[in-house]
C-alpha cells in the first residue's frame, strides 16, 4: 500500500492530529486504505472483513475536526470519495439522491444551477460528503431556519457488517415503528456504512435581507435571539458574537461591543415582514442597527478556514474550536464559566451563540495562542479538552452540538450518554456481533 494513502488516511482536521504531524507521530493509522466505486463493492468487502475478522472504518472526505474517521483498531479505511454520483434530482417532490462520497460544494454548485439549493451549508461545505453529514449528524449555518441533517436527510442506503443492505423508505412521514433512519443519523460508522443519501432541496429564495446589530452586552444579545425564535419568525441566519469575536466577525480591531448578524429569507413579502419583526426585538434589547454590509462580507467568507489552519501551521501554534448547546435558561452560566476557565490557556478566548431554537442554542468557544512547541501545544489542546468537558458535564449541557464525538470527546462520552449507553450497546451488538464497524467509537465495549 502506498505510504502517502496510509499517511493522509491517519489525520484529519482536529487540531490535536496537526501536532502529531509536527512530532512526526501517527497513532491511528489504517493497515489499507480502499475506495470502492459501487455499493457491490461495500457489500463484498464487509463480507470478507467479517469473515476474516478485519475493522472497517469508514472514511467521507476525512474532515471531522474530532478525530471521527480515525481508525482506533487498524484494519481498513473505507474512503468513500469515488462513490460520488448525483443518482437523482427529483424536482416534482424536491429531492436529490446522491453516493455518499459526494462532496457538498459540487452539489450545492449542480442544484443551484437549476434553481434549488441543499440550505445545508456546513463551514466545511466544500470538504465534507453526503455520507459523512449522516454518520456526524451534521448541521450547517443555516440551520435555524432549514435545521440539521436529520431534519434535510429523508432516505438513505447503508450496508451492515454482515454486508446486508438497508434501504430506509421514501415517504414525507411515516408512523411504522421507530424510525430506523435515527438510528443511524451520528453513529460515526458503528453500525453501518452509508451508500447513498435522499436529501431535500429547495427552490433558491427569492429574497434575502441581512442585518448586524450591536448590543451592549452578551445578555442582551442572547435575549433578542431567545425571543426571536420563541416568536416564531425563523431566520435562516442567525449568529451572535461576544465582544471578543464581534471584533473579528466586523474585521474591525477597535470596535465595542456585541454584535448579531441576522438573516431572513423566502418570497419577498414575507421574508421582510419577519425582518421587520425581529429588528424590532433587537431594539427592544437596546439592539442598534448596523446594516448589512458586514453580514454580506461575512457570507462571502464563511467557508474560510484560514486563521485556524495558518495557526496551527506553526509548530507552537494553538487553536481550538468547541461546539456545545444548552437551554435558554442555562446557556448564559455556561458560556461565562467556560469563558473564564479557558482563559489561561489562551491568547484569545471568543465565543459566539448559533444554531438557534425556542428552546435553546449552540455556543462556539475558539481559542487561539501559541506554546513553546507542538509537543506543549498537544499536550495544551487536551486541557482544554479536559476543562470544557467537564465544566459541560457540570452544567448540563450536551458536550457537542454538531462536530460530534471522534476522539476529542471519547473520554467523556460514557458519562454524557449516562443510561442511553445500554441502548446504543444492544443495538450495536445485535447488527455488528463481531465488532467489526469502527470499534472503539463513541465509548462502547470492543
Amino acid at each position: 500500500m502506498d505510504p502517502d494513502v496510509i499517511y493522509e488516511h491517519s489525520y484529519d482536521w482536529w487540531p490535536v492530529t496537526a501536532k502529531w504531524k509536527q512530532q512526526g507521530k501517527q497513532p491511528y493509522q489504517p493497515e489499507v486504505v480502499v475506495f470502492p466505486q459501487s455499493q457491490e463493492e461495500v457489500c463484498k468487502l464487509a463480507v470478507w472483513a467479517s469473515d476474516h475478522n478485519i475493522p472497517i472504518t469508514p472514511w467521507g472526505a476525512g474532515s471531522a475536526v474530532t478525530g471521527a474517521p480515525l481508525p482506533l483498531s487498524g484494519g481498513i479505511t473505507l474512503d468513500v470519495s469515488r462513490m460520488n454520483r448525483v443518482i437523482e434530482i427529483d424536482e416534482n417532490n424536491l429531492l436529490v439522491k446522491v453516493e455518499a462520497g459526494k462532496k457538498g460544494d459540487e452539489l450545492e454548485a449542480e442544484l443551484n444551477a437549476r434553481g434549488y439549493t441543499l440550505n445545508h451549508s456546513p463551514q466545511s461545505l466544500d470538504r465534507s460528503t453526503a455520507g459523512g453529514w449522516i454518520a456526524t449528524r451534521a448541521t450547517g449555518q443555516f440551520s435555524s431556519r432549514w435545521g440539521g441533517i436529520e431534519d434535510l436527510a429523508i432516505a438513505f442506503t447503508v450496508i451492515l457488517a454482515s454486508g446486508e443492505v438497508v434501504e430506509t423508505k421514501l415517504t414525507p412521514r411515516a408512523a411504522i415503528g421507530p424510525d430506523v433512519l435515527h438510528i443511524f443519523i451520528g453513529s460515526e460508522g458503528i453500525l453501518g456504512i452509508v451508500s447513498d443519501v435522499t436529501l431535500k432541496i429547495f427552490p433558491l429564495a427569492e429574497q434575502r435581507l441581512f442585518a448586524a446589530i450591536h448590543f451592549a452586552s452578551v445578555e442582551a444579545g442572547v435575549a433578542a435571539l431567545r425571543q426571536i425564535m420563541q416568536s416564531g419568525l425563523r431566520p435562516f441566519l442567525a449568529r451572535f458574537y461576544d465582544e471578543d469575536e464581534a471584533r473579528h466577525a466586523m474585521q474591525n480591531a477597535a470596535f465595542s461591543g456585541c454584535v448579531a448578524f441576522l438573516g431572513f429569507e423566502g418570497i419577498s413579502a414575507v421574508a421582510s415582514a419577519e425582518y421587520d419583526a425581529g429588528i424590532s426585538f433587537c431594539k427592544s434589547n437596546g439592539g442598534k442597527l448596523l446594516g448589512g454590509a458586514a453580514v454580506l462580507s461575512w457570507m462571502d467568507r464563511r467557508f474560510d478556514f484560514s486563521t485556524v489552519e495558518n495557526i496551527l501551521a506553526q509548530p507552537g501554534g494553538l487553536a481550538e474550536t468547541i461546539e456545545i448547546a444548552h437551554l435558554w435558561g442555562d446557556i448564559l452560566q455556561t458560556y461565562h464559566a467556560l469563558k473564564a476557565a479557558l482563559q489561561p490557556f489562551a491568547t484569545e478566548v471568543l465565543g459566539h451563540f448559533s444554531h438557534v431554537y425556542p428552546q435553546g442554542t449552540s455556543l462556539y468557544m475558539i481559542l487561539l495562542g501559541e506554546a513553546e512547541d507542538a509537543a506543549a501545544a498537544e499536550e495544551r489542546l487536551l486541557e482544554i479538552w479536559e476543562v470544557a468537558m467537564r465544566i459541560c458535564l457540570e452544567k448540563g449541557a450536551a458536550i457537542s452540538h454538531h462536530h460530534g464525538v471522534g476522539l476529542a470527546r471519547l473520554p467523556y462520552i460514557r458519562e454524557e450518554l449516562d443510561s442511553n449507553l445500554i441502548v446504543l450497546q444492544r443495538i450495536k451488538d445485535a447488527l455488528d456481533p463481531l465488532n467489526i464497524l469502527s470499534p472503539g467509537k463513541l465509548g462502547l465495549d470492543s
